[in-house]
């Protein structure tokens, strides 16, 4: 068995204590495909015990259906010795070679091809997640036929790295390749949890927590993105500055910078939410007691939120929540210090993923819940005031 894999007695496989399946839904969460919500919205409604049969067939049918279209072309650096001027002249290469008594010159241009980093990343995605599908031979086999039909077409076979794919923006005229781009990489990291054996090393996440930490923090700002981004939220990360009225020379270079995972905005003016996810337990043994809440993580969110009062209004009464994952364990704790709500809370990920959904969307909605309810005492003492002679 590859390293970290465990096969419990109730043959439910894990990665160290948490269930692969419940994994998977971290990754769908934290890919880029919660940006297509129309289409995310139906994914999350299949059956997600069995994540790559899923996204196969939908890369083979969003491939399909662009293979009908004609897949995008892309322009890409040649340099040849030609018949004929194309692009621009290298009279240094051409004079060194003494093309001119070939009767040619030697060219540099741009050529458009349907070889492009993008198509080569959904043809290595196809023949990559097809040796993940060993109970479904018939998907097996499309996934291998239409990687076949693209190094027919003239597609790559060698995965492009992710400087290319970088390089390589999705516009305007191209928009409708991007879910299929999402597909494919999304098939690439599914490759982590679903190996049962080879020389593929499986990353644990009891003792990988940098790597487990960030799919759990993109994952939750994923589910916010989808949540709550069509109510008229707005999720992002933010760089806070330290109020600072005086400062030695060296100080900047030292000074920690405060990075926040996840800052979420209700449309009106209402509460801003900080959420702080960490892949360590919520809890650790006191020095007085059985157990406390780790004092770092709680000073990390009150400097948060008492280091940016009155630089905006939305941060002066700004909420935090601290956001941790759980095995077989529940806390759900929250308290106003110096007017600033902070709840502490933790997702049990040993649950199916539709109670994690479910448990993560009441997290959020509540805090919605209590903007509007905010609000409505706001409005109803302003009209309070205005009432009065």
């Amino acid at each position: 068995m590859p390293t970290g894999v465990d096969t419990p007695l109730d043959g439910e496989r894990r990665i160290g204590r948490i269930p692969i399946r419940n994994l998977w839904l971290l990754m769908l969460y934290a890919s880029d495909l919660t940006r297509y919500r129309g289409r995310f919205d139906g994914l999350v409604e299949d059956d997600l015990d069995n994540l790559p049969n899923l996204v196969a067939r939908l890369l083979a049918n969003e491939v399909e259906r662009r293979h009908r279209r004609n897949l995008t072309r892309g322009y890409r650096h040649r340099d040849a010795a030609l018949t004929r001027v194309r692009g621009r002249i290298d009279l240094l290469t051409t004079e060194a070679r003494q093309l001119l008594l070939k009767g040619e010159v030697f060219c540099r241009f741009e050529e458009l091809t349907i070889d492009t980093p993008r198509n080569r990343l959904i043809r290595a995605a196809l023949d990559f997640i097809a040796r993940l599908l060993p109970n479904d031979k018939e998907l097996t086999n499309r996934c291998r036929l239409l990687a076949g039909d693209l190094g027919r077409s003239g597609v790559g076979g060698v995965c492009p790295s992710r400087a290319q794919m970088a390089a390589d923006r999705i516009g305007r005229n191209d928009s409708d390749d991007g879910f299929m781009v999402a597909l494919a990489q999304l098939a690439f990291d599914l490759a982590l949890p679903t190996e049962e054996a080879g020389s593929t090393r499986l990353a644990d996440p009891d003792r990988e927590e940098v790597w487990a930490r960030r799919l759990f923090e993109k994952a939750v700002f994923g589910f916010a993105r989808v949540e709550l981004m069509p109510l008229g939220w707005s999720a992002r990360a933010m760089h806070l500055e330290w109020q600072v009225l005086f400062a030695s020379e060296g100080l900047s270079k030292i000074l920690p910078r405060m990075e926040t995972d996840i800052v979420l905005d209700p449309p009106d003016a209402g509460r801003r939410l900080v959420i702080d996810t960490k892949f360590t337990s919520i809890v650790a043994r006191g020095r007085y007691r059985d157990e406390s809440l780790k004092s770092g993580y709680l000073y990390q969110m009150y400097a948060y939120l008492r280091s940016q009062e009155g630089v905006n209004p939305r941060w002066d009464e700004a909420a935090g929540l601290l956001l941790h994952p759980a095995i077989d364990a529940s806390v759900y704790e929250h308290a106003l210090i110096q007017n600033h709500p902070i709840t502490f809370a933790t997702i049990d990920l040993s649950r199916p993923p539709a109670a994690i959904r479910a448990e993560l969307r009441h997290l959020l909605l509540k805090h919605t819940e209590e903007n509007l309810q905010n609000r409505g005492r706001r409005l109803s003492e302003a009209s309070q005031l205005i009432a009065q002679p």
